[in-house]
């Protein structure tokens, strides 16, 4: 499969990945190509700008959650049709899960045999800037880096001087000033999501795309996306169900809107592919769930964010409410699990579960191997997955009298009531768990239950 593509990488977070990736999106769109949007690991914020910039849908690659077999094709299922793909990196460029490279952005260019392109913040460097590209291009000589991106750059002069340095190294193959103007909005867990800042995030990613094109040779870049080797890889397909009459598609309804932006695109994709008709709808705003609601999809987000407005449209919650009460099928990751809990900053929520969620000042972030404490419609007891927690908030108790999983150091994570209901922090990726998608529409097929 012919793919031109590139990895955007850095020596480190923080260099201006996310400025340089969606700038060169947006760049190479303006051209005329259809862009394909990519990130490394388990972002759910990144990819709204990705999206913003090309007009797709940005999709996460993680080999450390799906596996490194599926990294490839769920690449290829994305880059369908796309003239060009970019993906952004993470954190440092050989940075994995732990003290390995497993999960890097080093890894993802080894599975998509891509070119690397690394971006620098040279605004506390001048001639080290050589020691350090050295350092990167020796450090796995089959990695191939193509070139080199200096970001924060102070003048002419400096530039001058970084050239001259790295002449011989790698080429430079773009020089951005240091520009307060194409910083984006941060807040406790990043960057603010494209879907709370709108129609301003359009604007940012509108100049961030001018200014990348004014300090980056495209022309260049794109020659090098386009040397890559033909990628062997057979596009994912999101698994459609063994049996059911697929002309009869129950309503799933999946909570989006500025309170809901941790979802990925596959979650609806796989849904629909296993019977669903999936209406997005916006707890801040949507006074009821869709009439016929067979299942609920509640992904993470930011509802402390909004407790007020959440807690405002009674409508909303009440038909949450209802629902629940049926004994409706019901998967709540983060944001969810805290809507479902009693109360969240002490302002009433659904109050499904007798819990009790705060904001904290602690950073919870990073992979988790857990095990199904019991049959659910998520998996069968016993079933190890790999998922990921990313949040500031904590749950008070952490799990109900039917856990959702058991994490590695034996304790217990999340709520479960018969096997309708699963809530926990612990986000999955649903190319990952096909069983997920096919288990909500097999139980949304159900007559109702008898409150």
């Amino acid at each position: 499969m012919t793919i031109p593509r590139l990895v955007i990488a850095a020596p480190s977070s923080g260099a201006g990945k996310t400025t340089i990736a969606t700038g060169l999106m947006a760049a190479f769109r303006t051209r005329g190509l259809q862009v394909s949007p990519h990130k490394v690991g388990p972002d759910y914020i990144d990819p709204g700008y990705h999206a913003l910039a090309t007009g797709r849908p940005g999709r996460n690659l993680d080999p450390v959650m799906v596996g490194e077999d599926l990294v490839g094709p769920l690449f290829a299922h994305g880059a369908a049709g796309a003239d060009l793909a970019i993906v952004e990196g993470v954190m440092g460029l050989f940075d994995g899960r732990g003290s390995t490279e497993v999960g890097s952005t080093a890894h993802v260019a080894h599975l998509l045999e891509a070119p690397v392109v690394l971006v620098v913040d040279a605004s506390s460097q001048s001639r080290s800037v050589a020691a350090l590209v050295h350092g990167f291009t020796s450090y796995d000589e089959d990695l191939l880096l193509a070139g080199v991106i200096l970001n924060r750059v102070a003048s002419d002069r400096h530039e001058k001087v970084l050239r001259e340095a790295l002449a011989g190294l790698l080429p430079v193959l773009g020089v951005l000033r240091r520009d307060a103007d194409v910083a984006t909005p941060s807040r406790h867990l990043g960057l603010v999501p494209t879907a709370e800042r709108t129609p301003e995030a359009v604007a940012t990613v509108e100049r961030l795309g001018r200014v990348v094109a004014q300090a980056c040779d495209l022309d260049a870049l794109h020659r090098i996306a386009c040397a890559a080797n033909d990628l062997d890889a057979t596009p994912w397909v999101p698994p459609a169900p063994d049996s059911f009459d697929l002309t009869v598609r129950p309503v799933v309804a999946l909570a989006g809107g500025a309170a809901f932006t941790f979802a990925y695109a596959e979650t609806a994709e796989c849904l629909a592919a296993a019977g669903a008709d999936v209406v997005v709808v916006d707890p801040l705003r949507d006074e009821a769930l869709p009439e016929g609601t067979a299942a609920v999809v509640l992904p993470g987000g930011f509802p402390e964010v909004y407790t007020e407005q959440l807690t405002a449209n009674r409508g909303f919650l009440a038909s949450l409410r209802s629902h629940l009460a049926g004994r409706r099928t019901t998967y709540a990751e983060c944001a969810g699990l805290l809507v479902l809990c009693h109360s969240l900053d002490r302002v009433e929520m659904v109050g499904h579960f007798d819990a009790r969620a705060a904001m904290t000042p602690r950073l919870t972030l990073g992979y988790r191997t857990v095990v199904a404490h019991s049959d659910t419609l998520v998996a069968k007891e016993g079933t190890v997955l790999v998922g990921h927690e990313f949040h500031r908030t904590v749950v008070e108790p952490r799990a109900g009298h039917r856990p959702a999983w058991q994490l590695e150091d034996g304790s217990v994570e999340g709520f479960t009531t018969s096997d309708d209901v699963v809530a926990s922090y612990v986000h999955l990726h649903p190319a990952s768990v096909p069983s997920l998608s096919r288990n909500i529409l097999a139980r949304a097929r159900r007559p109702l239950a008898v409150a």
